[in-house]
């Protein structure tokens, strides 16, 4: 970049756009215990810190949208009671990333 030039940015859309996903008819993803989310969780963390928003309370459950997940893995780390379990989805399935 030259002195005066401006980067031109993406907006979260944009990027979102971007990104396939081919969705396995198993879920990656797994709540362990919804009594956990219902009585242990008031602020439903899950809700806010996955970019993807895959996970969304309704109800009186933690319903997770796997179809969309990004697979950054930060359900594994910032659930504060360990209680959403990630694996790889099966191969060939998941996001799938296109460069523009």
């Amino acid at each position: 970049m030259e002195g005066g030039e401006i980067m031109s940015t993406k907006t979260i859309e944009e990027k979102q756009y971007l990104v396939r996903f081919k969705a396995d008819t198993k879920s990656h993803l797994t709540v362990l215990d919804h009594d956990i989310c219902m009585t242990k969780c008031p602020d439903k963390i899950c809700t806010i810190f996955c970019p993807a928003e895959v996970y969304k309370w309704e109800g009186l459950r933690m319903q997770v949208g796997y179809e969309g997940c990004h697979e950054c893995g930060s359900c594994r780390i910032g659930c504060p009671y360990q209680n959403i379990k990630w694996e790889y989805p099966k191969g060939g399935h998941g996001i799938v990333f296109r460069l523009a």
